[in-house]
């Protein structure tokens, strides 16, 4: 069908089934920033949110492809690890030379590789991030910086190996920050809002660059970050991609503020802004969280660095990185970065809750993923090797989560009309029950990937699983509970 501009016709446009099916996307952090590709040794960026306020995260954003603008930040630590290794009077664009001849001659069927053999369906690229800089030839010049692109058409030449890869590709655009068009530095809470361009000649700009990249790539997922400028005609743009790709999701961060800017609504703006700081110890523990509004319309929403305990209605997308920052930080340690075991984990929960995972890895300069980045997608996909029969295309079933009478964590969904159960280590005794599943529901129980006998029975009236004497050590273990498998809890 043809889509017209409005909210009443884009938002007809059903769910894909392959992104359904996909659950499990890579999401790739690559820009100038991936030159220095540092950040200071913090937590995740939702316990600093919590800890410290909206200030003190910005001051130590955990982010390495926000270091535009933390180097301008005061006394923060990545303004004093840029002086020290750069010198004072550096530029942010003094990066481009060094990143202009790492990517000419990165090997991109290496990034790709190593994402399919994660076991990702989709791949999604940063195409600008916040800085503002484009990785693809974009004829579209920035009033302040002219044509700030990339030598190489690194949008053109990875949506082809990926797709050679027999994946899909995504587009990121930061449609809501693109710091050197307004010069925005972003020190203060109220600045989240205030950083957004708001001019006429921002929203034909950042429009004029999405549709380059529908017309030019046909992104399967077009991922707008943080926010979108107001003024324009959004609805008219989504129903353009639907035309362009009929099969593409877009995400949630589109939201356009509203209401008119001036001196008198910024100041007031900065001042509760200062004023939700000073009073951060006494906000709700509920709403010191790092949140993204959503707009008229989306396919999924993208929570980040969070995970629910519940299955969640509408189609949704767990995002975060292997470490505590998206793009490449070579000031992670190996404790920041999560094992093969909490990734697996990590797909499984959210899984059985109706969301995709996309993880997120950062290239270096030169394109290249260290190891100890690769190591637990790589583990990922050694784990998925056997277990993706399970996984890929999978829905929720009547509850996500349960425990073993060891008290063991189990995370439960269906697929193709049958109920799995993944039990997230191994229980204490061989032989325990699954609580809230019928025992008389279940008649067979196998151990996905392994021909291992499983004995079956029935305890109290809930389903009895002895497994075999030995059992691989693996992140998870995912047992087929048949067809009629039923829940009584």
């Amino acid at each position: 069908m043809a889509y017209e501009g409005t909210w009443e016709s884009v938002s007809t446009h059903p769910l894909p089934q392959w992104y359904d099916d996909a659950k499990l996307g890579v999401f790739l952090h690559w820009g100038l920033y991936s030159v220095p590709g540092w950040s200071p040794q913090v937590g995740d960026i939702q316990q600093l949110l919590h800890d410290e306020g909206p200030a003190g995260m910005l001051k130590n954003n955990p982010y390495a492809e926000w270091y535009r603008n933390t180097m301008q930040i005061e006394g923060s630590p990545t303004q004093i690890h840029h002086e020290q290794t750069y010198g004072k009077d550096f530029p942010y664009d003094g990066f481009i030379p060094a990143f202009n001849a790492g990517a000419n001659a990165a090997d991109l069927d290496a990034i790709s590789d190593l994402c399919a053999s994660a076991g990702a369906k989709y791949v999604v690229l940063t195409t600008k991030h916040h800085e503002g800089f484009r990785l693809w030839p974009s004829k579209l010049a920035n009033p302040h910086k002219g044509i700030y692109n990339a030598e190489r058409d690194i949008v053109g030449d990875l949506s082809a190996s990926v797709r050679s890869h027999g994946m899909r590709m995504g587009l990121y655009y930061s449609g809501g920050y693109d710091w050197p068009f307004n010069n925005a530095v972003m020190k203060h809470p109220a600045d989240a809002m205030l950083a957004v361009p708001v001019s006429q000649e921002y929203v034909e700009y950042a429009t004029g660059q999405v549709r380059e990249l529908i017309d030019a790539y046909s992104p399967d997922v077009l991922w707008n970050d943080v926010a979108w400028p107001p003024g324009g005609n959004l609805a008219d743009l989504f129903a353009y991609y639907y035309n362009h790709v009929p099969d593409g999701v877009i995400n949630d961060r589109w939201i356009e503020p509203n209401g008119r800017r001036n001196v008198v609504t910024d100041t007031l703006t900065r001042a509760a802004g200062d004023l939700i700081q000073l009073m951060w110890k006494h906000i709700p523990e509920e709403d010191k969280k790092l949140t993204f509004p959503g707009a008229h319309w989306y396919d999924f929403n993208t929570p980040e660095y969070t995970v629910f305990h519940d299955i969640q209605a509408k189609k949704w997308e767990a995002t975060r990185g292997v470490g505590h920052s998206f793009g490449a930080n070579r000031n992670e340690r190996p404790q920041d970065i999560v094992t093969t075991t909490e990734l697996v984990r990590l797909l499984v929960d959210v899984v059985s809750k109706n969301g995709n995972l996309l993880i997120g890895i950062g290239p270096d300069e030169n394109g290249r993923i260290v190891p100890e980045q690769q190591a637990p997608l790589r583990g990922l996909g050694a784990w998925m090797a056997d277990n993706g029969k399970a996984i890929y295309g999978s829905r929720p079933w009547t509850t996500p989560e349960t425990t073993t009478s060891e008290g063991t964590d189990v995370r439960l969904w269906q697929n193709d009309g049958q109920v799995y159960a993944a039990l997230l280590d191994l229980p204490g005794a061989r032989t325990f029950t699954l609580r809230g599943i019928d025992g008389r529901s279940v008649d067979d129980v196998h151990i996905v990937g392994s021909r291992a006998k499983v004995g079956i029975g029935e305890r109290d009236g809930l389903v009895e699983v002895s497994l075999p004497e030995r059992v691989p050590v693996e992140p998870a273990y995912v047992l087929r509970l048949g067809s009629n498998a039923r829940w009584n809890g």
